[in-house]
């Protein structure tokens, strides 16, 4: 018989194959498990960040989302504010590599939509800070039930992959569970020493996402006007452009399409005030009310700095948003589509308006700046569009499109109005019904007119009439 020898003795730390699997000896063993824990622990925590959803939050009659952005190597920094598709840094930093990220997506347009921009420190304004940490609270309750879950299952895997008996998978998924959420909670408890106290200070959501960069507004240069009672700031409504000029116009009553035919002429010959109109067709918050307005051959100072040299004016009215929304443009695209209300055009118009809230409520801010601390009426726009009748069928602005062309001008009111009494101003509504551009008698311009859809003389007299109302029934 052939004579057999025997094995030699392996030592205690050399690793071993049972079937086709490695299996490592103890000391190996332990260091493979640990590791293993790790990289369950670092899987769990990330994909929960990942498919945890975001929680819903009230603010101010505003819809909003509260998650976490994007796991970062830094130990502080800014959060993620996400409006309407645009990932802005949040102006407050956090502590932590989990931070905050918020998710607006359209504006709910209602009377408390003042209060949701305009920082103030009141009751309702110290809810909304509320309100974002017990939303980033809630969140993180749900991310830890996610990982949870996501350690468990893959614990279990790994005990699987490695064939332990019952006894050892319920040690190495509890050692991977208890691994998994102590550095979870471990993490999530470093964040939140700052998160929450932080969240609740935010007052308003430009104090939470900054400020855009406005041009700063330059101080009155030259003398100053004390005999100047009120003074009109606009766009080409309040200019009155394609009306009559002036008797004698200026190059930059010209540039600016001014008329002697608007609502300040008409104030002024109503009351004997001393009015002087820097309204400027084309003008927006940015380049014509803030900034100055290029027009060519002639450029237009900006319109507060100069308001700011009336010293003893008392009044104050103010027209703008339509060319900072590029109404033209959109009633120019109206007319060549379909429809005027497509997701499309929708979301355009909607992302215009949220970029003109934020610059209208720093206007605001400015103008309650003024020396003279006048009254300040903001005149809401007029409806030019009357759908009952069918004169614009044939240029492409059926009913339909009127209707819906309405509602997007009621959204700018609202967002103007409710700007206006948040800021302790008043808004003003010109009522053009029954005198839409296809009526008997219009208040605005005709197609073939030079300006068409804005006011003519009786539209004029109109808005100058409702301001005039407005004055002695709010500031007798």
């Amino acid at each position: 018989m052939r004579r057999r020898h025997p094995r030699p003795k392996r030592a205690a730390s050399e690793p071993e194959w049972v079937g086709m699997r490695f299996v490592p000896h103890r000391p190996h063993r332990q260091i493979a498990y640990a590791a293993g824990c790790l990289a369950v622990a670092a899987v769990s925590i990330t994909v929960a960040l990942l498919v945890t959803p975001m929680q819903p939050v009230s603010l101010a009659g505003q819809n909003l989302r509260v998650g976490a952005a994007a796991p970062s190597f830094s130990l502080s920094g800014p959060g993620e504010l996400d409006l309407f598709g645009q990932r802005l840094p949040t102006k407050i930093a956090f502590a932590g590599p989990v931070r905050p990220r918020l998710e607006l997506t359209q504006l709910t347009l209602g009377a408390q939509l003042g209060s949701f921009f305009a920082q103030r420190h009141d009751g309702a304004q110290q809810a909304i800070g509320r309100a974002l940490a017990a939303g980033w609270t809630r969140y993180f309750l749900w991310e830890i039930g996610f990982t949870a879950g996501c350690a468990l299952f893959l614990s279990g895997a790994l005990a699987g992959w490695a064939r332990l008996g019952w006894r050892g998978t319920v040690v190495l998924v509890a050692a991977g569970l208890v691994l998994t959420e102590a550095i979870n909670v471990g993490g999530i408890m470093f964040t939140a020493y700052t998160a929450p106290g932080r969240l609740r200070q935010v007052r308003s959501l430009t104090a939470l996402a900054g400020r855009s960069e406005l041009p700063p507004v330059p101080r009155a240069t030259g003398r100053t006007d004390p005999g100047t009672t009120t003074v009109v700031l606009g766009d080409s409504t309040a200019a009155g452009l394609g009306n009559p000029p002036p008797a004698h116009p200026t190059r930059l009553d010209q540039a600016c399409g001014r008329s002697a035919d608007t609502y300040a002429a008409d104030l002024a010959a109503i009351n004997t005030w001393q009015v002087e109109n820097l309204a400027c067709s084309g003008a927006t918050i940015r380049a014509g009310l803030l900034g100055s307005q290029p027009l060519g051959g002639v450029t237009a100072p900006p319109q507060l700095a100069v308001a700011r040299k009336a010293i003893h004016a008392s009044i104050v009215i103010v027209r703008v948003g339509a060319d900072d929304l590029h109404w033209s443009a959109l009633l120019r695209l109206c007319v060549v589509t379909t429809t005027c209300d497509s997701k499309a055009s929708v979301a355009y118009f909607q992302q215009r308006l949220a970029a003109f809230t934020v610059s209208y409520y720093q206007l605001l801010k400015q103008l309650a700046t003024l020396p003279s601390h006048p009254v300040v009426l903001i005149n809401l726009y007029y409806n030019p569009f009357d759908p009952s009748q069918h004169c614009l069928d044939k240029v492409g602005l059926t009913p339909a499109k009127e209707r819906s062309l309405g509602r997007l001008l009621s959204a700018l009111n609202s967002v103007l109005a409710a700007g206006a009494r948040a800021s302790a101003m008043t808004p003003v509504t010109p009522d053009f019904t029954g005198h839409a551009l296809c009526d008997p008698e219009p208040y605005v311009q005709g197609l073939h007119a030079s300006a068409p859809f804005h006011p003519n003389p009786a539209g004029q007299l109109a808005i100058a009439l409702a301001d005039q109302h407005a004055l002695t029934t709010y500031h007798r």
